[in-house]
């Protein structure tokens, strides 16, 4: 029984007065008078328990505003472009002046179904966050696997700049591959300049680290050494520490679903018309609203100081056919010993482009050189030998 019967049973029935009945049950005259007016008036539905809630609310949100951040949101998504609390409050205040709060808007869209929850969702409190201060100070680069309507694999290789989100280079391939790595690098450095550094994985076409040191530097290290660029790698099963390039990725799929390429060179299209968006027309919550390009142009570009890094390698091989080979900077280049060695074990010290062939059993020094990066063959520099001619059959 609620305490709103009783009461108003003590002051109807028992002929009580509000006063004794207030002083009995501990609450305010005032009140006991409410309920007994209500009672005269509605009977016994006055001891059901009434709402707190007030008859208006002059706070709540406009309804054409909470219209208008639902078709925001729901304009964003099917463009493919990122629609979270952030961005909808910058459209609403650049492009129809209006003034929300962050969560109003989650509100909102919670409300109208447009959030699923997600508490298992590590919040972004926790993540240690790094930016660098200075524009090309670093460079991350990594790519990601694409499907082209006709089903086709395809590969992307992104370049941005870590201190202001700008996409440096965003390029369709069958396959990303070292070379290709080296040439979309040398082109960004012709429109950009050099940073002070890059950060990747560990994949092969960016380093060749974990493989063993077995081909020594790659053409994209042997170009970073060149360059005195600093080159850095993030750890093993560690995907966060090139984080930026990563989330680059989602939002990049993510406009890629909404604008369908059948081909590589429609999907290069797409690309360049994502990146010119991307670069100059979306304000980045991380970036103060401002445009990575607004970011990329403000400060003055850092550039390389690192000094160069020698190599030193020690390989053990057999001649073949009076040759062997050597990997240099990513090429293959062949070295002429002598078709009279052929089988013999050595070893080659090498120290960067100095190398020196040694007989592994006699440690006589076979051949030393100097590798030129321009030639892929260096014979012994010994004159011919005569001809040999074959003897006619009697």
């Amino acid at each position: 029984m609620s305490k709103a019967r009783l009461v108003i049973t003590a002051v109807v029935v028992e002929g009580r007065s509000q006063a004794d009945v207030a002083r009995e049950y501990r609450v305010s005259k005032g009140w006991v008078s409410k309920l007994v007016a209500r009672y005269r008036v509605e009977g016994d539905a006055a001891f059901d328990p009434r709402s707190r809630r007030p008859h208006s609310s002059p706070n709540k949100t406009p309804d054409d505003t909470v219209e208008l951040i639902v078709a925001i949101r729901d304009r964003l998504i099917a463009d493919g472009h990122d629609a979270g609390a952030d961005k909808i409050v910058w459209y609403l205040e650049h492009d129809h002046q209006i003034t929300v709060s962050r969560p109003t808007v989650n509100r909102t869209l919670t409300r109208h179904g447009r959030i699923t929850a997600q508490p298992k969702k590590r919040p972004r409190s926790s993540y240690i966050r790094f930016q660098a201060e200075m524009p090309n100070e670093m460079w991350q680069a990594d790519f990601t696997h694409w499907r082209l309507t006709d089903g086709t694999d395809v590969e992307i290789l992104c370049w941005i700049d870590d201190h202001s989100r700008y996409a440096i280079s965003v390029t369709a391939h069958r396959r990303v591959t070292g070379p290709i790595v080296v040439d979309t690098f040398t082109k960004a450095l012709e429109t950009h300049g050099a940073p002070a550094s890059t950060l990747t994985d560990n994949g092969m076409v960016f380093t060749t680290r974990l493989s063993g040191g077995k081909g020594g530097r790659n053409g994209y290290e042997t170009l970073l050494d060149a360059l005195h660029i600093t080159q850095k790698n993030s750890r093993p099963n560690h995907p966060t520490t090139c984080g930026k390039v990563e989330r680059f990725h989602q939002t990049l799929k993510r406009w890629l679903t909404a604008h369908p390429a059948a081909t590589i060179d429609e999907l290069q299209a797409a690309l360049d018309q994502f990146v010119h968006e991307y670069n100059q027309q979306r304000p980045h919550s991380s970036l103060g609203d401002r445009t990575p390009t607004a970011a990329y142009h403000t400060r003055p570009k850092a550039s390389p100081t690192a000094t160069h890094q020698a190599l030193y390698r020690v390989r053990r091989d057999r001649v073949s056919h009076g040759n062997v080979s050597l990997r240099v900077g990513g090429v293959l280049h062949h070295i002429g010993l002598g078709r009279h060695l052929h089988g013999t074990p050595i070893l080659m010290l090498i120290d960067d482009l100095d190398v020196r062939v040694i007989h592994a059993t006699t440690g006589e020094i076979i051949r030393t050189l100097t590798i030129n990066p321009n030639r892929r063959y260096h014979g012994t520099g010994a004159p011919p030998g005569p001809r040999k001619t074959r003897t006619p059959d009697p």
